[in-house]
């Protein structure tokens, strides 16, 4: 069995690999953490719309994040069974506020536009070709944004290990 490091570690490898191999920052976080802890397929598909400030736009929150906070309440959040359990949700959002500061105390704020110009100085429009390549050029997937999901991977798996979900994780995966 890994210990708490090694595991912190491999969810934020896995997450800083998938975004250098397939970008999707959204579907990147969800991915590492459904490889160490197991989550179902669904959730990862349904993070299909959230990267890049949502739809590529730059204007949303980032991607990583979002995919995070979709983790949070997999776990945490209550089911359509419960749906008037209050206290389910707030319990969700209660760690979903815990990831927010600790990305906003790294990046300063949670929209993409945000994230990027403290990470290159500038925001690029990735739905622009050449500011596309631009942001490629300037390490977008090589060494930025894989960074931004290999944290926000990591942090989600404190909080996860931290406060182990009533779901429980695969354990055949850690």
């Amino acid at each position: 069995m890994e210990s708490k490091e090694e595991l912190l570690q491999k969810v934020y490898d896995l997450g800083l690999k998938y975004e250098k191999t397939y970008h999707g920052c959204a579907q990147c976080v969800i991915g590492a953490v459904q490889d160490v802890f197991g989550i179902d397929d669904s959730v990862f598909k349904a993070a299909s719309t959230l990267s890049a400030g949502v739809c590529s736009m730059g204007h949303g929150p980032c991607g990583a994040l979002s995919g995070a906070m979709l983790v949070l309440g997999y776990y945490y959040g209550r089911d359509r069974d419960n749906f008037s359990d209050i206290e389910k949700a707030r319990y969700a959002a209660k760690h979903g506020r815990t990831l927010w500061c600790k990305f906003t105390a790294e990046y300063g704020s949670i929209f993409c536009k945000d994230v990027q110009t403290r990470l290159f100085g500038r925001w690029f429009n990735l739905l622009d070709p050449k500011d596309r390549e631009e942001f490629e050029a300037q390490g977008g997937h090589s060494d930025k944004c894989p960074v931004v999901v290999g944290n926000t991977a990591r942090w989600l798996a404190e909080i996860l290990l931290a406060n182990p979900p009533e779901k429980g994780f695969d354990k055949s995966c850690t």
